[in-house]
């Protein structure tokens, strides 16, 4: 057992999960980096590993520009480092498994070279029992801190590396915005831009209302300035990132929420606007026109049905019935017939009889989903559903998976073989993983496509024949 040191911050999940009608606290000035601490990095190197979500991957963005902001250079192997910050998800057990794999893994780094700094930050430091595991088998983790003050990285690490102890961070709080924090853009043609953070609609499976915060949206002139600075540098596709778009706005009382920003972002010009996730509880008729009327907002939607049976949905806490997301389904499809639609699904979760597990494959069936993330559920501690009774068996959990899976696969090869001899617009990220004379980019509706180019470079929008299909990716040629 550790005993709690004068000064830590401890995660608690009950401060973490009110809920006030505050207006949200916009700060311009809040962060800043004290002249004693600007250059403490110079000579040191930093390791960034991120974990998660498409938040996670923009929070690390922010944490690199803050520990460049103070001299650290960044570098591609632990061994090299100075400092080690993995950035981390709570979502699924097996995120956190990963992370504490990792560390077990990287403390013989310790041994040669005793000053080396270990930081655990993001969704798993906001959990009470991971912060206790950290604190009691994880003596090498020296720096804990968690979602709501990244902003407070200098002053932290400072602590940390001139006093030698270990330092815990952690605000169970509502939150605020933030607005001048540096970034350090991992990506030079696609860019995520926050739009909100924080998430109220507490599904009782989900950690992350507990780890985020509360729903609190940017200005919408703070996002179209960044957007505008994007295209501006040569940017060709942005990403509009919260837990749900679709509540842009409310807590702040913007007119017309996400659909009116949705459409202001397009006017501005930026070839390719994506956004995720979608919650198909408050996806409105005017999201529908808004993605319809502009050709610069990709056809591709993430609608994350989770379950296919209404009675599972509200025992999940979805506010939407089996009818309800069909409905909001067949009306984005008859509005984009070419729109294409991935989604989430949860197999497993308690109480799950067979027949309820039918009625997810049934409803895959009807919707033919382009792609699906499916997972067997994983309880988290503290959420609701984890004092469910688990009582559906891993066996069953696993056989339901694997003949989801096998279901979904058919109709992802499906959509993708009506592809073959088309022509399709593809972003080019860069030569192909697999095959560096090969490139590869994603269309409009989110496809991935390997291509034999002519004179293609990763930023270029290219015209690529489709020759092949895959039930994952698309092969072509570039077109002359």
């Amino acid at each position: 057992m550790v005993k709690k040191q004068p000064g830590w911050a401890l995660p608690d999940l009950k401060e973490a999960q009110k809920r006030s009608h505050h207006q949200t606290v916009i700060e311009k000035a809040l962060f800043a980096i004290p002249p004693h601490i600007q250059m403490i990095g110079q000579g040191k190197k930093y390791y960034l590993r991120t974990y998660g979500c498409q938040a996670n991957e923009r929070d690390s963005e922010t944490l690199a520009g803050i520990l460049e902001s103070m001299q650290f250079t960044p570098c591609s192997e632990p061994s090299e480092a100075d400092v080690i910050l993995l950035n981390t998800c709570a979502i699924r057990k097996n995120a956190e498994d990963k992370v504490l794999g990792e560390l077990g893994s990287l403390k013989r780094l310790k041994s040669d070279k005793p000053d080396l700094i270990f930081a655990v930050c993001g969704c798993m430091a906001q959990e009470e029992e991971i912060v206790t595991l950290l604190l009691e088998k994880y003596r090498h983790v020296q720096l804990i801190f968690g979602t709501h003050n990244i902003h407070r990285l200098p002053e932290l690490l400072y602590e940390v590396m001139s006093e030698g102890k270990r330092v815990v961070e952690v605000l169970s709080k509502e939150g605020e915005v933030i607005e001048n924090l540096p970034v350090r853009r991992f990506g030079k043609h696609k860019a995520w831009v926050n739009i909100m953070y924080g998430c109220d609609k507490f599904c009782t499976y989900c950690i992350v209302p507990y780890t985020r915060g509360k729903e609190r949206s940017r200005a919408m002139e703070d996002i179209l300035d960044e957007v505008r600075i994007l295209k501006e540098e040569g940017y060709k596709e942005v990403t509009l990132l919260g837990q749900n778009v679709n509540s842009y706005g409310k807590d702040a009382g913007i007119v017309g929420g996400f659909a009116s920003l949705l459409e202001e972002t397009a006017k501005i010009g930026i070839e390719r606007i994506r956004f995720t996730t979608s919650h198909p509880w408050d996806f409105t008729d005017e999201m529908i026109d808004v993605i319809a009327r502009y050709d610069n907002i990709m056809p591709f939607i993430h609608l994350p049905v989770q379950s296919g049976d209404s009675e599972i949905l509200k025992i999940m806490g979805r506010r939407y019935t089996r009818e309800q997301y069909l409905t909001l389904f067949h009306k984005i499809k008859e509005r984009m017939p070419n729109c294409a639609i991935s989604t989430d699904i949860i197999v497993g979760f308690p109480n799950e009889s067979e027949e309820q597990f039918e009625n997810t494959l049934s409803l895959v069936d009807e919707c033919q989903f382009d792609n699906a993330f499916t997972f067997i559920y994983s309880p988290r501690e503290g959420t609701p559903a984890a004092r469910m009774a688990d009582n559906v068996s891993l066996e069953v959990k696993q056989h339901r998976l694997a003949r989801l899976n096998e279901r979904w696969n058919q109709y992802a090869k499906l959509k993708n073989d009506a592809y073959l001899g088309k022509t399709v617009r593809v972003l080019v990220d860069g030569a192909s993983k697999k095959n560096d004379q090969i490139m590869s980019g994603y269309t409009e509706t989110n496809k991935l496509v390997n291509f034999v180019a002519k004179d293609a470079k990763a930023g270029d929008i290219v015209t690529v024949k489709i020759t092949g299909c895959k039930t994952f990716s698309l092969d072509g040629e570039q077109c002359e």
